[in-house]
């Protein structure tokens, strides 16, 4: 007789026959009503001379998936094998935008990844037509799409508290299975106008195991679905505009700011030689400094950016002051030779015209110090020069004043330091005014 006892006893009811028992009798009994998923069932066999004890367990699915018939169907094969490609929509929410790495020519960020499809086999009866909601252990024992993220360097699903994943069945067999995932992707980026540069930067999405034969993807944004279109691959662009004042402070105002400082030398006196040097030399030493900080924040490409464009310009710029002081401190050096072998040569001429009875007086008139002594100035700047008086003293012999012969030669130093004031600063802002015109 057989006591309380499933149909899965019916899988030994054969067994008698086999053994040729001469007295059988089946005792079965569940030895725990209250577990819901796993039952015991023992089955007793008496014969002749001894009996056997068979235990037999079998497990038993939770209501809901009873509901859905989790266990009367293959979930391993696609919704309709065999038949039509199984459309799956496909919306994703950008959560954030974590990193975006110049370096690494890659991005990161954390989007909602939501997929639909119908699959009938999960569709179920219900009286209010509601739908039920799942976590992730369902999803592991029924057929979901398998999509990735192409070109994906590094992702993840987050499990704090638990797995971000969530699964909706309808009535009708309808799916939505949603998960919050993080991906770094790779994004190729092109650094010719950087850091005035616009990137495009694409996520896609494909099936990684079902051909256009098996699966279909399209995108699908609330309630309207774009099924008109239909891909193997979805691409999702990112156009990503860079904020340059970020770069205006640590860059281009550094950068500008040396520049201006290299100009103070050309109003120093050239003779200050301990104070225009070491202005020229931290000037472009500061120049290497910004240039190199900004190559190691940037990955080694082929190309000219355009920071380098403004910064190389700059240093340029900074050299040639320090270019400028040297070419200004050899020209003066042939003048002072010029004026020592021009002062030789009049005390020699004078000395055999009028031997005993000539004063020689001469004064380097210098403009930073004692003017210009009356002379003209020509366009507003005052010249340097050497006066070189020869004043004929009173004739000891005849007792008369002999006449006043002067000589004035014109030395102007200064003219590269006054023409510097003027071209280095005019040239700069020019190269201002095209370099923003052109990347802005």
């Amino acid at each position: 007789m057989i006591v309380g006892a499933r149909q899965s006893v019916l899988s030994i009811q054969q067994a008698p026959d086999l053994l040729g028992f001469s007295h059988t009798s089946v005792s079965c009994f569940t030895e725990d009503d209250e577990i819901k998923n796993n039952r015991s069932i023992q089955l007793t066999f008496f014969f002749c001379g001894g009996e056997i004890r068979l235990n037999i367990t079998k497990t038993w699915g939770t209501k809901s998936e009873q509901l859905l018939r989790i266990d009367d169907h293959d979930f391993t094969m696609r919704p309709g094998f065999g038949g039509p490609a199984v459309p799956v929509g496909v919306d994703v929410q950008v959560e954030s935008l974590d990193a975006i790495s110049e370096v690494d020519m890659d991005f990161t960020m954390t989007l909602y990844l939501r997929h639909y499809w119908k699959d009938e086999r999960l569709s179920f009866k219900s009286n209010n037509n509601q739908s039920m909601t799942f976590d992730g252990r369902l999803v592991k024992k029924i057929w979901v799409p398998d999509m990735f993220f192409v070109h994906s360097k590094k992702s993840f699903t987050h499990d704090t508290t638990t797995d971000n994943v969530m699964l909706r069945v309808y009535p009708d067999g309808k799916v939505l299975y949603s998960l919050r995932v993080t991906v770094t992707a790779m994004c190729s980026m092109d650094l010719s106008r950087f850091p005035l540069d616009t990137q495009t930067c694409s996520l896609e999405i494909e099936s990684y195991a079902y051909t256009d034969d098996d699966l279909m993807l399209y995108w699908k944004e609330g309630n309207r679905t774009y099924r008109k279109c239909w891909y193997n691959r979805l691409y999702i662009n990112f156009t990503l505009r860079r904020h340059i004042f970020f770069f205006l402070l640590q860059t281009y105002f550094p950068a500008t700011l040396m520049v201006m400082l290299s100009w103070v030398s050309f109003w120093i006196d050239r003779r200050a030689v301990p104070a225009r040097v070491p202005l020229g030399i931290t000037t472009v030493l500061t120049m290497s400094t910004i240039i190199t900080g900004v190559n190691a924040s940037m990955p080694r490409v082929s190309y000219i950016k355009a920071v380098d464009i403004y910064l190389w310009v700059s240093f340029v710029f900074v050299f040639l002051s320090v270019i400028e002081y040297a070419a200004v401190n050899y020209l003066s050096t042939l003048q002072e030779r010029k004026e020592r072998k021009l002062r030789e040569r009049l005390l020699c001429t004078c000395g055999m015209t009028h031997p005993g009875m000539m004063s020689l007086s001469y004064s380097e008139v210098d403009v930073n110090t004692t003017g210009n002594y009356g002379m003209p100035e020509e366009n507003g700047v005052k010249r340097e020069r050497m006066l070189v008086q020869l004043a004929m003293g009173t004739d000891q012999v005849t007792g008369h004043v002999g006449t006043s012969a002067y000589s004035n030669v014109w030395i102007d130093t200064h003219a590269i330091d006054k023409y510097s004031r003027v071209i280095f600063p005019g040239s700069y802002i020019f190269f201002n005014i095209i370099y923003w015109s052109i990347y802005s």
